[in-house]
């Protein structure tokens, strides 16, 4: 069963980015797709590295071997992370994306692997904003790819996405962590201190929602919830 429960996500918390990244905003935007069969995709696979966002090279690439089986099973099930309406940016999160194929993958995988899984959590940040056409967006752009390599760091960043800004410039970003102490270290790097000074000054809107993902015993089912200290 697939629930999804959502409580005020739309409101979010205005404040520091701390805890999230700050997105990219691209001309050109890498492609989002891994190609599982794809002859760059069995390399890495080889040496238990997984592309978990739309930047490619060797730092900004997850390590398998510093998870566990569960959390490598949710990283593989989020490279099919898409989002399912062109108004993601301003979409409800449970409804921006497609968590059903998501959490129908993951279960695939948890059986062809004979894994038992057990009931556990992850940390979700969402940074949602809009940016004024005079804001240097290739900018922007060389602040994310450096703030991420430092998240990377922390080794528990699952998955990074972001979109492309709509017609008045809205956007959303989000981070997938495998707990929310891994995303403290991951954002207090000198880029990502960086990436928020610019904010003040590069976004006419932006704030953050915090989400709690809870996938039960055996797969069973996935839970969204707004995230309580």
């Amino acid at each position: 069963m697939w629930k999804t429960i959502v409580s005020h996500l739309s409101a979010g918390s205005y404040g520091t980015v701390s805890q999230g990244l700050l997105e990219i905003q691209p001309d050109s935007t890498p492609s989002q797709t891994t190609d599982f069969n794809g002859q760059k995709s069995q390399s890495l696979a080889s040496q238990n590295l997984l592309i978990v966002s739309p930047y490619t090279s060797r730092p900004h690439l997850l390590d398998l071997t510093n998870l566990s089986i569960s959390q490598q099973l949710l990283a593989r099930a989020l490279t099919l992370l898409a989002p399912c309406t062109e108004e993601y940016a301003t979409a409800p999160y449970n409804e921006a994306f497609n968590w059903e194929i998501v959490h129908g993958f993951l279960k695939d995988l948890t059986g062809s692997e004979e894994h038992q899984w057990r009931e556990q959590s992850f940390y979700i940040v969402v940074f949602r904003s809009q940016v004024p056409p005079t804001t240097d967006r290739s900018r922007l752009g060389e602040l994310d790819e450096r703030a991420h390599v430092e998240a990377m760091k922390s080794g528990g960043l699952l998955k990074y996405w972001f979109g492309v800004p709509n017609a008045t410039g809205r956007n959303l970003a989000t981070c997938i962590w495998r707990k929310r102490e891994d995303a403290k270290p991951g954002s207090s790097g000198d880029g990502h201190k960086e990436a928020t000074r610019a904010t003040m000054n590069m976004y006419s809107e932006w704030h953050i929602e915090r989400i709690k993902l809870t996938v039960t015993d055996q797969a069973k089912e996935w839970i969204m919830v707004s995230w309580e200290d």
